[in-house]
């Protein structure tokens, strides 16, 4: 296996993305093989090398790992990404679960109609400024610090700002009334690491397009229309 991380996984967002940024904000290199066939997902799924069937898998440390959140789990602990004791990583994995919760909304987004698309994009800002962006606010202005969890860089803040620019891109002023994110939006897009994913030329992925709808769907024989929740 290749000393870097290699992912397994299509060439766009999807479920890899936040390994990407996690990856990223560590200062860790790695490579990718996507996938565009359905032939190469059945030589991997031949292969043994899908525990369950299923991508994204990364090769790490000699290990062929499945299941995004243990993925995760394993790079922000191998980084120092994951709190100082058991009491921050009990809260950067409660800030890592809520923040799941709203990119749940918007990781099945490119998969749907025009019509459902127009529907689905106000419950992702409806749910972001009523329910999630609130929260996070009221965390960083009442313990007054840099970042989410204690005096350091973590998880939880990568994730954070990954999903509040995702919601930007459906309404680029959706930070307007939350001026505590603003500050953190723009301290953690200047940490060095992450500063540099987020140039141009990164393996940083774009919006979807129809391209990756296709390519996931020819792949995984996905024929059927995902309706919004």
């Amino acid at each position: 296996m290749s000393r870097k991380p290699k992912l397994y996984y299509f060439n766009g967002r999807g479920k890899m993305e936040s390994i990407r940024w996690l990856l990223a904000a560590a200062g860790v290199e790695f490579e990718e093989e996507f996938l565009e066939t359905r032939e190469q997902y059945e030589k991997l799924l031949q292969g043994g090398s899908l525990l369950f069937q299923q991508v994204p898998m990364v090769e790490i440390d000699g290990m062929r790992m499945v299941q995004t959140r243990a993925i995760l789990c394993y790079i922000a602990a191998k980084y120092n990404l994951y709190g100082k004791d058991l009491k921050e990583r009990a809260l950067i994995d409660m800030y890592v679960g809520g923040t799941d919760d709203l990119m749940g909304f918007i990781m099945m987004f490119p998969f749907l109609s025009a019509e459902d698309k127009e529907k689905q994009c106000a419950v992702i800002v409806q749910k972001a400024t009523s329910r999630y962006f609130p929260a996070y606010e009221k965390v960083l202005k009442d313990h007054g610090q840099d970042f989410l969890v204690g005096s350091n860089f973590s998880w939880a803040d990568v994730h954070l700002l990954e999903a509040i620019l995702m919601v930007e891109e459906k309404k680029s002023d959706v930070l307007s009334g939350f001026p505590q994110l603003q500050a953190f939006k723009a301290r953690i897009s200047s940490i060095p690491t992450i500063k540099k994913f987020l140039e141009p030329g990164s393996q940083r992925k774009p919006v979807p397009d129809d391209k990756y709808v296709e390519t996931v769907r020819r792949v995984l024989r996905m024929y059927y229309d995902l309706k919004a929740n």
